[in-house]
């Protein structure tokens, strides 16, 4: 798994982006077809992730900042082909897919971001003033979704993405990707929060013989 390097609170804009096809080419010996990868990206920056804030089923649209950011990923999956482009049916995943050169992605509702209930629109630190020690995956969204909610929604997207090709790309959010990625590995739902993903950040799912994380947070 690739180690991501010190980022500033509300993004990655200060870490240096390396080309994906850089850190692991695309073979083209025929043998390529035999390992199964599922890339997934996460939206560039909006008004409330900048902030801390959680953001769910609130359909909020990139910043200018956001926006720059989802233009970086265009040349870092350049040179690679992809059997199907989900993103989920939210704004911000699916304008980031059309600045990153997917403008026709295939809308998944798996993919949308967890339901956070009534803590939707708040921050972390907010959330602990009434209810000290809650975390997401331990303890899920009063009004929202259940951490196994969350893990069984991310199991139907890995059921999907393996039954489409041998290379898919996806467009989300920063807490159903994180459980997309344990639920790969067949990790424990609480492991997710172990696991930072920055805004406009690219990960690498692989399956050759046995599952794993090739690729983690990206920039």
């Amino acid at each position: 798994m690739r180690a991501a390097r010190p980022t500033r609170q509300g993004g990655c804009r200060d870490r240096e982006r390396d080309p994906v096809a850089a850190i692991r080419p695309a073979r083209d010996d025929g043998q390529a077809r035999l390992t199964l990868e599922v890339y997934l990206a996460r939206h560039g920056e909006t008004e409330w992730s900048a902030n801390g804030r959680h953001t769910g089923t609130t359909d909020l649209q990139l910043t200018a900042e956001g926006e720059l950011e989802a233009e970086t990923l265009r040349p870092r999956l350049a040179g690679l082909n992809f059997d199907v482009v989900y993103s989920s049916p939210l704004q911000r995943a699916r304008r980031t897919a059309e600045l990153a050169g997917f403008a026709n992605p295939e809308i998944c509702p798996l993919l949308r971001e967890v339901d956070y209930g009534d803590y939707e629109g708040l921050t972390t630190s907010a959330i602990h003033e009434t209810r000290p020690g809650w975390e997401l995956f331990e303890d899920g969204c009063p009004g929202g979704e259940t951490p196994a909610e969350i893990y069984a929604r991310a199991q139907r997207f890995i059921a999907l993405a393996t039954g489409s090709g041998a290379r898919v790309l996806a467009f989300a959010h920063g807490h159903i990707l994180r459980a997309v990625g344990v639920a790969w590995i067949g990790a424990d739902i609480k492991v997710g929060a172990g696991l930072l993903l920055d805004v406009a950040t690219l990960s690498v799912l692989q399956e050759d013989g046995r599952r794993s994380i090739a690729i983690w947070n990206a920039p």
